[in-house]
Protein backbone atom coordinates (compact mmCIF):
# COMPACT_ATOMS: atom_id res chain seq x y z
CA UNK A 1 0.00 0.00 0.00
CA UNK A 2 1.60 3.06 -1.20
CA UNK A 3 1.69 6.78 1.37
CA UNK A 4 -1.36 8.68 0.60
CA UNK A 5 -0.25 12.33 -0.15
CA UNK A 6 -1.82 15.44 0.30
CA UNK A 7 0.18 17.06 -2.23
CA UNK A 8 1.80 20.30 -2.50
CA UNK A 9 0.28 22.37 0.28
CA UNK A 10 3.08 25.32 0.00
CA UNK A 11 2.23 25.64 3.83
CA UNK A 12 5.22 23.77 5.31
CA UNK A 13 4.38 22.92 9.22
CA UNK A 14 6.86 25.77 11.51
CA UNK A 15 7.80 22.85 13.83
CA UNK A 16 10.20 19.73 13.98
CA UNK A 17 6.85 16.69 14.05
CA UNK A 18 8.70 15.58 17.10
CA UNK A 19 7.82 19.10 18.92
CA UNK A 20 3.83 18.91 18.18
CA UNK A 21 1.68 17.58 20.89
CA UNK A 22 0.66 14.49 20.77
CA UNK A 23 -2.70 15.51 20.89
CA UNK A 24 -2.26 16.93 17.29
CA UNK A 25 -0.32 14.01 16.04
CA UNK A 26 -3.51 11.83 17.36
CA UNK A 27 -5.70 14.42 15.29
CA UNK A 28 -3.42 13.63 11.89
CA UNK A 29 -2.93 9.79 12.39
CA UNK A 30 -6.85 9.51 12.90
CA UNK A 31 -7.30 11.29 9.49
CA UNK A 32 -4.45 9.04 7.99
CA UNK A 33 -5.20 6.13 9.35
CA UNK A 34 -9.12 6.88 8.35
CA UNK A 35 -7.92 6.95 4.73
CA UNK A 36 -5.44 3.60 4.98
CA UNK A 37 -8.77 1.90 6.17
CA UNK A 38 -10.79 2.49 3.33
CA UNK A 39 -8.48 1.95 0.85
CA UNK A 40 -8.09 -1.38 2.51
CA UNK A 41 -11.55 -2.28 2.42
CA UNK A 42 -11.52 -1.14 -1.19
CA UNK A 43 -9.01 -2.89 -2.31
CA UNK A 44 -10.31 -6.06 -0.44
CA UNK A 45 -13.61 -5.53 -2.59
CA UNK A 46 -15.81 -4.05 -0.14
CA UNK A 47 -17.78 -1.64 -2.20
CA UNK A 48 -21.15 -1.16 -0.79
CA UNK A 49 -21.28 2.41 1.76
CA UNK A 50 -23.13 0.31 4.11
CA UNK A 51 -20.96 -2.58 4.44
CA UNK A 52 -17.90 -0.10 4.09
CA UNK A 53 -18.80 1.50 7.23
CA UNK A 54 -19.62 -1.59 9.66
CA UNK A 55 -16.52 -3.43 8.12
CA UNK A 56 -14.45 -0.11 8.64
CA UNK A 57 -15.32 -0.02 12.35
CA UNK A 58 -13.52 -3.62 12.93
CA UNK A 59 -10.05 -1.14 12.52
CA UNK A 60 -10.97 2.12 13.76
CA UNK A 61 -12.38 0.65 17.51
CA UNK A 62 -10.45 1.91 20.29
CA UNK A 63 -10.34 -1.68 21.50
CA UNK A 64 -9.36 -2.93 17.99
CA UNK A 65 -6.48 -0.21 17.81
CA UNK A 66 -5.18 -1.28 21.47
CA UNK A 67 -5.21 -4.76 20.66
CA UNK A 68 -2.95 -3.89 17.44
CA UNK A 69 -0.48 -1.48 19.13
CA UNK A 70 0.31 -3.67 22.02
CA UNK A 71 1.26 -6.92 19.56
CA UNK A 72 3.71 -4.60 17.56
CA UNK A 73 4.75 -2.10 20.62
CA UNK A 74 8.09 -4.01 20.59
CA UNK A 75 8.92 -3.96 17.18
CA UNK A 76 8.67 -0.02 17.20
CA UNK A 77 11.93 2.01 16.94
CA UNK A 78 12.86 4.01 19.84
CA UNK A 79 11.52 6.89 18.72
CA UNK A 80 8.78 5.60 17.63
CA UNK A 81 7.96 3.84 21.27
CA UNK A 82 9.10 7.73 22.22
CA UNK A 83 6.31 9.20 20.28
CA UNK A 84 3.47 6.15 20.98
CA UNK A 85 4.41 6.59 24.68
CA UNK A 86 3.54 10.54 24.60
CA UNK A 87 0.41 9.93 22.89
CA UNK A 88 -0.57 7.25 24.97
CA UNK A 89 -0.14 9.46 28.00
CA UNK A 90 -1.41 12.56 26.97
CA UNK A 91 -4.41 13.94 28.29
CA UNK A 92 -7.35 13.63 25.88
CA UNK A 93 -9.95 14.89 27.65
CA UNK A 94 -13.00 12.77 27.54
CA UNK A 95 -13.44 9.03 26.58
CA UNK A 96 -16.20 7.54 24.48
CA UNK A 97 -19.05 5.98 25.90
CA UNK A 98 -17.93 2.90 24.26
CA UNK A 99 -14.30 2.58 24.82
CA UNK A 100 -12.19 0.95 28.02
CA UNK A 101 -10.06 4.07 29.13
CA UNK A 102 -6.83 1.70 28.73
CA UNK A 103 -7.94 0.85 25.08
CA UNK A 104 -8.81 4.81 24.31
CA UNK A 105 -5.00 5.66 25.83
CA UNK A 106 -3.27 3.08 23.12
CA UNK A 107 -5.72 3.90 20.64
CA UNK A 108 -4.34 7.62 20.92
CA UNK A 109 -0.71 6.48 21.42
CA UNK A 110 -0.77 4.56 17.60
CA UNK A 111 -2.74 7.55 16.22
CA UNK A 112 0.00 9.08 17.31
CA UNK A 113 2.83 7.66 15.95
CA UNK A 114 0.74 7.17 12.62
CA UNK A 115 0.59 11.22 12.74
CA UNK A 116 4.26 11.34 13.01
CA UNK A 117 5.62 9.52 10.56
CA UNK A 118 2.92 10.74 8.59
CA UNK A 119 4.53 14.43 9.40
CA UNK A 120 8.10 13.55 9.39
CA UNK A 121 7.56 12.01 5.53
CA UNK A 122 8.40 8.11 6.23
CA UNK A 123 6.22 6.70 4.07
CA UNK A 124 7.46 3.73 3.83
CA UNK A 125 7.81 3.44 7.54
CA UNK A 126 4.09 4.35 7.34
CA UNK A 127 3.32 1.93 5.19
CA UNK A 128 5.12 -0.95 7.00
CA UNK A 129 3.31 0.08 10.27
CA UNK A 130 -0.13 0.41 9.18
CA UNK A 131 0.28 -3.00 7.47
CA UNK A 132 1.08 -4.56 10.31
CA UNK A 133 -1.70 -3.14 12.45
CA UNK A 134 -4.32 -3.69 9.43
CA UNK A 135 -3.01 -7.49 9.63
CA UNK A 136 -2.76 -7.87 13.44
CA UNK A 137 -6.49 -6.56 13.59
CA UNK A 138 -7.38 -9.34 11.01
CA UNK A 139 -5.92 -12.08 12.52
CA UNK A 140 -7.45 -10.85 16.42
CA UNK A 141 -11.12 -11.27 14.23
Amino acid sequence: MKAMKLGELNMPIKQSPKEIAPQLLAYVGDAVYEIYVRYHLLARGVLKPSRLQKEAVRYVSASAQAFAIRALENSLTEEEQWIFKRGRNAKTGSVPRNARVVDYRYSTGMEALIGFLYLSGAEERLDVVIKKILDKIEEGD
